[in-house]
């Protein structure tokens, strides 16, 4: 009992050491966000800046109806593209786990052959525009890249083969259920952790992309947070780089550039830090759940 309790203190502390450590750099950005563009010239990043400023905040506040409709694009983008990889993705992994689907080493081939190679950037926006033209609409930030990725499909056909039995899909076909049946009342509740894993995974990357934007979308009411704030940080290069100081009326040096950046970082990770404690709460109890049905 005592040395549980010592192993106990003992890991609290390391952990807390730990976390203190991870989120240095986290608060050194925010810090970094409210501070004046001539103290970061200065002094470089530091935890105590001579000079706060809000300058950073109220550049970005004045792109207001810009960086609403972007984060509406982004969580409407995030939201259905996860939703619609994982169920694509464990739809796909189901028949590879079946031993008794006959091409299901053909299928296995296809699918991991694609993270060896691919078509490159240029066939891909032929492809994606000449042929499906999804270019300047909501699914071009959608379908491709992210969808659907072998890795993940590979992750969760692993996870069914090796923490499924056999007997209990025989069991399941004994008492009359279909193919669909089994995967959406058997295989999918028992997958849960697998599941919560990969739309971790594939809700970050939706959320911090930024490549699909970039080739398919020049509509701005379609642009995502992630692509507005790179434009922002762009117009803002060009203006600063620029000699003539009236085109931004009071003095291209006097525009904060890297104060912004960090502002532009605070506000795309923002909704990723508010909601991953509550995603985290629901993958920690779907892993406890998951292994103790397993």
């Amino acid at each position: 009992m005592t040395e549980s309790k010592s192993f106990n203190r003992t890991a609290t502390v390391l952990l807390t050491v730990m976390v203190v450590f991870a989120m240095m750099p986290i608060l050194l950005i925010v810090i970094a966000s409210f501070s004046s563009e001539s103290s970061l010239i200065r002094n470089g990043y530091t935890y105590l800046p001579e000079e706060w400023s809000f300058d950073a905040y109220y550049y970005m506040v004045k792109q207001g109806v810009m960086i609403v409709r972007s984060y509406g694009v982004s969580f409407l983008v995030t939201f259905a593209g996860t939703a619609i990889s994982v169920i694509l993705t464990t739809m796909l992994a189901y028949p590879m786990s079946r031993k008794s689907f006959k091409y299901r080493n053909a299928l296995a081939f296809f699918v991991f052959f694609t993270m060896l190679f691919n078509g490159g950037i240029v066939p891909s926006y032929i492809m994606w525009t000449k042929f499906f033209q999804i270019k300047n609409t909501i699914w071009a930030l959608i379908i491709p890249n992210y969808l659907v990725t072998a890795f993940n499909v590979i992750l969760v056909k692993n996870y069914y083969q090796n923490s499924v039995p056999d007997s209990l899909i025989e069991a399941a076909q004994l008492d009359g259920a279909s193919e669909l049946k089994i995967f959406f009342k058997v295989m999918l509740p028992l997958a849960v952790p697998t599941v919560a894993t990969i739309s971790l995974f594939t809700g970050i990357c939706y959320w911090n992309d930024w490549t699909n934007g970039l080739y398919y979308i020049s509509n701005e009411k379609l642009y995502s947070i992630q692509q507005l704030l790179m434009k922002i940080m762009n117009n803002i290069q060009a203006m600063r780089s620029n000699s003539n100081a009236s085109l931004i009326g009071t003095g291209a040096i006097e525009l904060p550039g890297t104060s912004i950046r960090m502002a532009m970082a605070v506000i795309g990770i923002l909704p990723i830090m508010l909601i991953y404690p509550f995603v985290q709460k629901y993958l920690v109890k779907g892993v406890v759940v998951g292994a103790v049905k397993g």
